[in-house]
């Protein structure tokens, strides 16, 4: 199956009440470790890349990987969406390369740090729908910020959703998918205790989809960070200590009212090293690095595939049929028209 638009996915799981997880790639064991998950339990898949794992992994390597995996699977649906990009000449660059998704974070500043004002939010994510929508590629768009940094992402403050200023930013700006800060964080360090509604604003969510209920809503930040993960890692010669993560059932609750793509990276990268740790700890005298990037594979297959449970995206690959780009854009083309 070719890759696919994230609308058409989003789509599909608005119609069937459900939520897709969005997993953060940079290597082939991540990429195998989605599609193995993705395969045993039936789903479609959101892989999405940082302007960071581009650098890291090589644009041409990324997308050939991705390529490959959408070749490998071709029972599942395969999204390819650039995260976080911090400039239309960013995203515009991903588009060309093939991505079939972006993210335009005017939210932020081209620094990826500075807080932006509203207009410059709806100009530059405008840019991009207008680029985008022409080639049949879906875009997100972000309204408010995100606490913590994470790939050099972030002003480290949060500040929250305007639903009035949602109904417009929509209006103006034709996003297919609405990023919502309700004091969510990147990274593994996300809360200091269990998050309640005085902390975590789910209520916004509701608002905003009482509002908007034919726009997709998106949650970033929104891995659990499970408490036996960081054990395992501590188990296994770590040293790290983290907060509270986002609880499942607050996100199957975003569900509910209108999320339909959930932002999980942290979870992945824990799931990782521990498997990793104990990989080499467990056989010290192992010197093939496959030993450990095999570990890493199944860490990761693990938890993305119990957050696909979790999210209800489970049994739902064949909902999506695969319509080509060219054939996206004619829709977006009709849409305008209408």
């Amino acid at each position: 199956m070719p890759l696919v638009s994230m609308r058409q996915v989003l789509d599909a799981a608005a119609e069937g009440g459900y939520g897709v997880g969005a997993f953060n790639v940079n290597n082939m064991e991540q990429i195998q470790g989605i599609m193995e998950a993705a395969r045993d339990t039936g789903s479609p898949v959101i892989a999405q890349a940082s302007r960071g794992a581009r650098a890291y992994a090589g644009d041409r390597f990324l997308l050939h990987l991705m390529l490959a995996a959408a070749e490998e699977y071709p029972e599942i649906p395969v999204v390819l969406h650039q995260d976080h990009g911090n400039s239309p000449e960013t995203c515009l660059s991903a588009i060309e390369l093939g991505f079939t998704s972006v993210m335009m974070d005017g939210s932020l500043m081209e620094d990826a740090k500075t807080p932006a004002d509203f207009e410059y939010n709806v100009t530059v994510t405008r840019e991009v729908v207008d680029y985008a929508h022409a080639r049949g590629v879906t875009v997100e768009g972000e309204l408010g910020t995100l606490g913590g940094i994470e790939d050099g992402v972030g002003s480290g403050e949060v500040n929250l959703v305007d639903p009035d200023q949602a109904v417009e930013f929509v209006a103006r700006t034709g996003v297919d998918a609405l990023a919502v800060a309700i004091g969510t964080s990147h990274g593994a360090y996300k809360f200091s205790r269990e998050p309640d509604g005085d902390i975590l604003a789910m209520n916004l969510i509701e608002e905003v989809h009482r509002r908007l209920p034919d726009t997709h809503l998106v949650m970033h930040g929104s891995s659990s960070v499970p408490a036996d993960l960081v054990q395992r890692i501590n188990a296994a010669g770590g040293q790290m200590t983290a907060g509270f993560g986002v609880p499942v059932e607050q996100i199957q609750r975003g569900i509910r009212h209108g999320v339909r793509k959930i932002n999980v990276d942290t979870d992945g990268r824990l799931a990782i090293t521990a498997a990793v740790r104990e990989a080499l700890v467990g056989q010290p005298d192992e010197w093939d690095p496959r030993h450990a990037s095999r570990a890493a594979r199944q860490g990761m297959r693990e938890v993305v595939a119990e957050r696909m449970r979790q999210f209800g995206q489970a049994g739902h690959a064949a909902d999506i049929v695969p319509l080509s780009l060219r054939d996206m854009s004619e829709r977006y083309a009709t849409a305008a028209l209408a």
